[in-house]
């Protein structure tokens, strides 16, 4: 009888494991859960929309990603809420011009809530003020908007993609839309970490999972959520979910427990236009947040890493030492990310380096614990959250 010893069931493990992430955990690694075709018939009656966009700092960004909006081709009632966070760099000066040299745009209107309250996220106090403008039809004479469209200062948005969502929601009924915005991928350190993002992402939240109504997964991708206004004042949206650091998945699960349907996809025409230089803004893209994904939780950290490693890097490790059983494992693992690497245009030998992509991001959470217990956890822009 042969026993087995730790240097043959640790890749067993690991090979068991990326059997059941290929086949059980919801199909993740499929690029194909995007926006249906649009129905031939347009809907009897466009309804308004709201979109509101809350901005800290994004001079940089503005001039990209505000005309894209301005210039949305959508039948209905539609306009735009900047909702300036406290800038010091003249984001909401340099969204006025924007406004003043395109007369025939979407109307604009940029609002300054000040600092948050206690309690309250930079970003979702935003979400607050523009939301509650809109709701109070300041600028539309007293009437609120059917849509709220929730969407970042860093996104921009091809001329269809507010028509695009809004037949989504009519066609399916859903009470939020959303789509994960294309990230940009130009430079080395963006192209070994902004794709994994996605996979990792997921991976964590099956987007099959998430649009079925009876799972208990949800999620949201915050950059592009589509989202009806009774249903958020239904859900308390932001007031229930005021202190998310990961305010995309607390808006999805929000809406799903008060009884609202919703869909997360892929985007095709929504794109992320933040740059960024180097490691050091990715690793703190992903450092600023990975622990709170944790809940904080030590015991969850430990589990976090003891997975990363047995899934992404004993694979690789076994089977340069000649397991044929890591190499199986590490084949699955290399398969799984193609999907991913297809859909961002990017070479497909990329994957063979996924195994060190999945280090750099343990170690990312591993420092996000750290700085959470330095009192620096989820700094972003100045401001540093519990």
């Amino acid at each position: 009888m042969t026993t087995l010893t730790w240097t043959s069931a640790v890749p067993l493990a690991s090979l068991a494991a990326w059997v059941w992430l290929l086949l059980g955990q919801g199909f993740f690694w499929r690029t194909d859960v995007r926006m249906p075709p649009a129905p031939a018939e347009e809907p009897a009656g466009w309804p308004s929309v709201t979109v509101v966009v809350p901005a800290r700092d994004e001079a940089e960004v503005l001039p990209v990603s505000l005309p894209s909006l301005l210039a949305q081709d959508y039948p209905g009632r539609a306009e735009i809420l900047l909702v300036d966070d406290g800038s010091t760099d003249g984001t909401g000066r340099l969204a006025r011009a924007f406004a003043e040299r395109t007369p025939d745009a979407l109307p604009l209107t940029v609002l300054s809530p000040g600092e948050p309250e206690p309690g309250w996220t930079g970003k979702l106090w935003a979400l607050r003020c523009g939301i509650a403008h809109a709701r109070a039809g300041h600028s539309t004479g007293g009437q609120a908007p059917e849509f709220l469209l929730l969407t970042d200062a860093d996104i921009a948005h091809g001329p269809d993609s507010l028509r695009r969502l809004v037949r989504g929601a009519l066609a399916g009924r859903l009470d939020l839309v959303s789509q994960m915005a294309r990230l940009r991928v130009r430079t080395g350190w963006e192209r070994m970490i902004v794709p994994a993002f996605v996979y990792f992402f997921a991976q964590l939240y099956p987007f099959r999972w998430v649009n079925r109504p009876t799972a208990r997964t949800a999620a949201a991708a915050g950059g592009c959520a589509l989202l009806r206004t009774e249903t958020a004042v239904r859900a308390r949206v932001p007031d229930s979910i005021r202190d998310a650091v990961i305010d995309d998945v607390t808006l999805g699960r929000a809406v799903k427990r008060a009884g609202g349907r919703i869909w997360l996809g892929l985007a095709d025409s929504v794109t992320s236009v933040r740059p960024y230089a180097g490691l050091r803004p990715l690793w703190r893209m992903v450092s600023r947040s990975a622990y709170a994904q944790l809940l904080n939780n030590p015991l969850l950290l430990v589990g976090t890493v003891v997975g990363l490693v047995l899934v992404y890097l004993v694979p690789p490790v076994w089977a340069c030492a000649g397991s044929p059983v890591g190499g199986a494992a590490w084949l699955l693992m290399t398969l799984t990310y193609l999907p991913m690497l297809r859909y961002y245009g990017q070479p497909l030998w990329l994957a063979l380096l996924l195994p060190v992509t999945a280090a750099l991001y343990l170690a990312m959470t591993v420092d996000s614990a750290v700085q959470h217990y330095r009192g620096r956890g989820a700094a972003w822009k100045g401001r540093t959250y519990g």
